[in-house]
């Protein structure tokens, strides 16, 4: 049984799609090219004779002015957005990639870079060879007049972006961004959308195994639905996005009472879940935490030496993890939507140990970054969510015991201990 793709999957498709450079600049290429032939338009209106008669001379010149400036202007856009690529990689992390080539604006700039040089060579050839009236020429000028003040603006704009594209700081920025963005949707739909798993349950059924090796990318969840109704049964999935599948490991069992699961069932499985070499934002929270840290750690490398910027990383993860403990505004009942599929919420100690394991490790000898660490755990810890203090205890003893391994100046110490143990960490007596 073959289903349509559905809204989800649609969506995540797009959003790879984005991620492509070149789609933009290929999708204004076209808009140009058939902007120039629809000029020819306006020569069979009625109105075509109240034209002011433009000079062809006029018109080809400002487009030749428009096609050798915009070569030049695109090649340097994309040599500038290279390098802003590389200064992420650099700077950050190369998992912080997908989210600085998907910039917008620098997108939309190339591509109406790209679109103008080919708007101003087809518009020019179509000029010299005499393919235009007086109503053509008109509008074929008016249109130029607008592609050239429209380029003028997104230079400008996008001149401010470049500056900031790939620095640190706008790169963090954008991390938080589609964390938040994540853990707002995980928030909504603990389960994906689905019943919440029981992991006391022990696994039945028939285990369905990935057929290639990456990671868990996306999980269409409507097709899982629409196949455990055709089964009559019931779906559990073993792998959520962000788990690296293998063959060895089950992606999901399927529990269809009596009846046998037939191979071509077990594919129609394995096709829900979209696996790729890459983990993506989209529907992993842990992810965009596990980037973070990384911008930490390589900040607290000895090459780097940057302690501030692993002090505000730690603001950033304080600001999501409060962002997660907010009461859900969204009921469980309301939240369920496929009945019949079962996934695993995502689990808070996994939270806290991508956030915060890496940076108690690298910050351990660095006193600033413990005692920022210590403050922020105790925020966390004071929000008012029990299953957070109690991860936020244990990271706070976690950190405080990597502290006393690293750290020589008894004051130093002494300072880490005395906020550990007001995040509620209990002090041995000497």
């Amino acid at each position: 049984m073959k289903w349509l793709v559905s809204r989800d999957k649609w969506r995540f498709l797009m959003r790879r799609i984005r991620e492509r450079l070149w789609v933009k600049p290929l999708l204004i290429c076209i808009v140009s090219i058939l902007a120039v032939f629809g000029a020819k338009v306006s020569d069979k209106l009625p109105l075509a004779r109240l034209a002011p008669d433009v000079s062809s001379g006029s018109v080809e010149s400002l487009l030749s002015i428009m096609a050798a400036s915009m070569l030049a202007i695109a090649t340097f856009a994309v040599a500038s957005m290279v390098s802003a690529y590389s200064s992420a990689s650099t700077t950050a992390t190369p998992r912080s990639f997908p989210l600085v080539i998907a910039d917008d604006v620098s997108q939309n700039a190339l591509s109406t870079f790209v679109g103008a040089f080919i708007f101003s060579i087809v518009a020019l050839m179509a000029m010299k060879n005499g393919y235009f009236e007086i109503a053509g020429r008109f509008t074929l000028f008016s249109m130029t007049v607008a592609v050239l003040g429209f380029v003028v603006f997104t230079f400008v704009r996008w001149t401010d972006r470049i500056a900031r594209l790939g620095r640190l700081g706008p790169t963090v920025d954008q991390v938080e961004a589609a964390t938040s963005t994540a853990m707002r949707n995980r928030r909504k739909q603990p389960a994906l959308g689905g019943l919440v798993r029981n992991l006391r349950a022990p696994r039945a059924g028939t285990a369905v195994f990935a057929a290639e090796v990456g990671y868990v990318q996306q999980i269409d969840m409507q097709a899982l639905q629409k196949y455990a109704e055709a089964m009559g049964g019931r779906v559990v999935v073993d792998a959520l996005p962000g788990t690296f599948a293998m063959p060895g490991n089950p992606l999901a069992h399927v529990l269809t009472g009596s009846a046998a699961v037939k191979e071509a069932d077990v594919e129609q499985v394995v096709a829900a879940f979209t696996i790729g070499r890459d983990r993506v934002f989209d529907h992993d929270p842990r992810l965009g935490l596990i980037v973070l840290s990384e911008i930490a750690g390589r900040a607290l490398s000895p090459a780097v030496n940057d302690p501030g910027t692993a002090i505000g990383i730690v603001g950033t993860l304080v600001r999501l993890f409060a962002l997660w403990a907010e009461p859900s505004e969204h009921p469980a009942a309301e939240s369920v939507e496929f009945d019949r599929v079962e996934v695993q919420v995502l689990q808070l100690d996994d939270l806290f140990d991508d956030a915060f394991t890496a940076i108690a490790r690298d910050g351990a000898g660095t006193v600033e970054v413990g005692v920022r660490l210590q403050k922020a755990l105790r925020s966390l810890a004071s929000v008012g969510d029990d299953s957070m203090r109690v991860a936020a205890v244990r990271h706070a003893q976690n950190a405080l015991a990597r502290s006393e391994k690293a750290l020589t100046l008894q004051h130093d110490l002494d300072v880490i201990r005395s906020l550990a143990q007001s995040v509620g960490v209990p002090l041995a007596i000497d």
